[in-house]
């Protein structure tokens, strides 16, 4: 008799003391002596057969345990056991149905991938008026922190506005000169970014400016088309054009809610590709340090070694000599500020004060007179209007959207990264697709009026939250500071000594370089440490974007793989509880005799279901050879908690599997399946082949439970026939 047919639910009255359990838990102890139901069989041939939901809830008042009581009655004819109590027999139901249409499914499943903060939640059931401003606010976040802002938080924010402007004057001096560029030009770009992310922008913590990595890059990638020296006007021109278009994809991206695709930058590349890239900025400034005026444009470090040497006839011991002073100056207030933190300020400064200083000393030794070169004439004003110089001709198109392309992805992963590292330490939640578009639209806004490309760099975003500022305000604050800077002080930093901006350069790249963190990835992830170290080596011995590339690529295959080749394992039960778990991991779990159960965790698709199938016979195959011959494995149970979806090629699978095991005299039975899952194995009528839905459970215990029943009933059946 097949153990596993549908019979009608018995209902048992009791006569004597029997314990009854709880509706709610399933009681398997002690399990049903076989004697004592064979004699009840036996005396009630005629007894219909238990179906497994009975079994599930008799507990310590099953049949056997009353046969044995003597508590059987003789109420034959109406198919009863005459025992104490009634037992409810119901048992736990899985939901195969949601109730809801395709259409509204569709547009949950859209809202979870586009909205999976649901930024909007707050506007249900509130008027046109309301939700209207709702939006408003959400896209111009100036509207929802300014009505409360105080003359309290000003005062904060006065205080780290200028002081990130002290830091900005000289890392925009420094990062222009990275890209070639007129050092004016990283002044201009700490103007009006700014004011527009401060409009924008959603952290309170970011400060707005230029970036090494990204200056680097991108003066390597228009360096190929346009040489810096032989027409700086077009090469200038091509950077605001980059800009655009940067300000583009970026908004585009937090438009239509694509900031996922950011998330291929995983950390593991990041760090590899900024260590690579510190490593090729610090190489670049040995240009300044020895007062070298030819050097290469390409940015390996096999290129830079060999002009150094090429060209060691020009090296400047009196440059050197200045640019170690300066550089031992800025090291000393770095570790100065980690040995006693109140003099946090004194880093922060240090710049600046390198800066000046070195202002002051070529303008009283003459310091071109001896080798030292200087930055030259700043001509004052504001930004002047550039949209007219944006170039769309075809012979560049290609240069400047491969520069704008990667530059976006580079400028997004950081000013994201470090704007919810920061807001973390807040409490504060930062929507990464609302940083895209201000990110997007103060790029757009400064090509437009004479700057490169500008996000959040880590470094500066730092000293205005350790600054104490409250709001955006901060940035408006250094804008001003920068706009009377441009005003009123530029010329007076020609004399700024291109050995000091070196200085400031590799000071700030060293703090790039994050050792630790490598560390940390090779002893917890080897795979994460080898994409690591695939950005690092790719960017110092070839160039940034193959570093970036391949790294990137060995991180997608990664996540292939994990798609491709899911986890599964065999669970055995954990003694004294209910749980089941992985027999690996808890070697002296139960393991059930005649019964397997696997765990399948992960979404079943294409990719994936023919390595499952196999997987799972490979499982059989293994069980069947470490069973003795009286015990047979005869059920499978699959664990289906975390199949969170599953394809029409994930189900073809499950009847592969099914038709397998059945040639071996193998059953099925699943365990909480996900609605959106049971919904379509309920469609294709899966569940109706494995036995209908009395074979589908909540937890793996109901299953075990179930199975076991079944079995014993089966045995006791053949034992009467005998």
């Amino acid at each position: 008799m097949d153990p596993r047919s549908k019979q009608p639910t018995t209902t048992a009255t009791c006569q004597s003391p029997c314990i009854v359990p709880s509706p709610h838990s399933v009681q398997l102890f002690p399990p049903p002596n076989f004697f004592a139901l064979s004699v009840a069989e036996t005396a009630f041939i005629n007894l219909p057969r238990l179906s497994p939901r009975l079994y599930l809830l008799l507990g310590d008042c099953s049949l056997s345990s009353c046969a044995s009581q003597g508590c059987l009655g003789d109420r034959v004819g109406d198919h009863r056991l005459a025992v104490m109590g009634t037992l409810d027999v119901q048992r736990n139901k899985v939901n195969f149905s949601s109730g809801r249409t395709f259409l509204s499914s569709f547009r949950y499943g859209l809202k979870e991938t586009l909205l999976p903060d649901d930024p909007f939640r707050y506007l249900k059931g509130k008027s046109a008026c309301s939700v209207a401003w709702g939006y408003l606010k959400y896209f111009v976040p100036i509207l929802e922190w300014a009505p409360r802002y105080t003359f309290a938080k000003f005062r904060f924010d006065l205080l780290a506005g200028i002081t990130i402007a002290s830091v900005a004057i000289p890392q925009g001096i420094s990062y222009a000169r990275l890209a070639n560029l007129p050092p004016i030009i990283g002044l201009y770009s700490s103007f009006i970014p700014p004011l527009v992310y401060a409009v924008f922008g959603s952290s309170t913590n970011l400060a707005v400016g230029t970036v090494a990595g990204a200056s680097l890059f991108m003066g390597s990638i228009i360096g190929t088309a346009v040489s810096a020296t032989a027409d700086p006007q077009l090469y200038t021109h091509l950077f605001f054009t980059v800009a655009f278009f940067t300000g583009i994809i970026e908004a585009a991206l937090g438009i239509f809610r694509l900031g996922i695709l950011v998330d291929f930058l995983s950390r593991s590349t990041i760090t590899g590709f900024m260590g690579g890239t510190a490593v090729i900025v610090i190489m670049q400034q040995l240009k300044g340090f020895l007062g070298l005026k030819h050097f290469t444009t390409k940015t390996d470090v096999v290129s830079a070694v060999r002009a150094l040497l090429a060209n060691r006839n020009q090296w400047r011991w009196e440059s050197a000599a200045l640019g170690l002073c300066f550089f031992g100056f800025l090291l000393f207030c770095k570790h100065l500020r980690t040995r006693v933190p109140k003099l946090f300020w004194l880093s922060v400064i240090s710049p600046l004060l390198v800066v000046v200083s070195g202002c002051v000393f070529a303008y009283l030794v003459k310091a071109e007179d001896h080798g030292i070169q200087i930055v030259g004439p700043l001509n004052k004003g504001l930004n002047p209007v550039s949209i007219t110089d944006l170039k769309f001709q075809s012979n560049y198109i290609g240069t400047v959207m491969k520069a704008s392309l990667i530059s976006a992805f580079l400028a997004l992963s950081e000013g994201i990264a470090v704007g919810r590292s920061l807001g973390m330490l807040k409490n504060e939640q930062i929507d990464g697709n609302k940083e895209m578009i201000a990110f997007g639209l103060m790029n757009i806004v400064g090509s437009c009026f004479s700057c490169y490309l500008t996000t959040g760099p880590f470094s500066k975003s730092a000293v205005n939250y350790h600054a104490g500022c409250k709001t955006s305000m901060s940035n408006v604050v250094m804008s001003i500071c920068m706009m009377l800077v441009l005003l009123f002080l530029a010329p007076l930093f020609k004399y700024t000594p291109l050995v000091a901006l070196s200085a400031i350069i590799a000071v700030a790249m060293i703090g790039l370089i994050e050792y630790e963190e490598a560390y940390h990835l090779f002893k917890v992830d080897k795979f994460d440490f080898l994409i690591c170290m695939s950005a690092f080596f790719g960017v110092i011995f070839y160039s940034m974007t193959v570093g970036l590339l391949i790294s990137v690529c060995l991180a997608v295959v990664r996540s292939l793989l994990y798609i491709a080749r899911p986890s599964t394992c065999k669970l055995g039960s954990i003694g004294g509880t209910e749980m089941y778990y992985d027999v690996e991991q808890y070697p002296n779990s139960y393991v059930h005799p005649d019964i397997l159960i696997l765990n399948l965790g992960s979404p079943i698709y294409y990719a994936n279901a023919g390595y499952l199938k196999e997987r799972i016979l490979r499982w059989v195959e293994e069980e069947e050879n470490m069973k003795k011959k009286d015990a047979d494995l005869q059920y499978v149970i699959l664990d289906m908690g975390g199949v969170t979806s599953i394809d029409n090629t994930g189900i073809g699978m499950l009847f592969d599997v099914h038709k397998n095991l059945g040639r071996k005299g193998i059953k099925i039975a699943l365990t909480n399946p996900r609605l959106e899952v049971a919904e379509k194995l309920m469609l294709s009528r899966y569940i109706e082949l494995i036995g209908g839905e009395d074979w589908v459970f909540l937890t793996v215990k109901e299953a075990v439970a179930a199975c076991r029943f079944a079995l014993r009933e089966l045995k006791c059946t053949e034992e009467l026939s005998l």
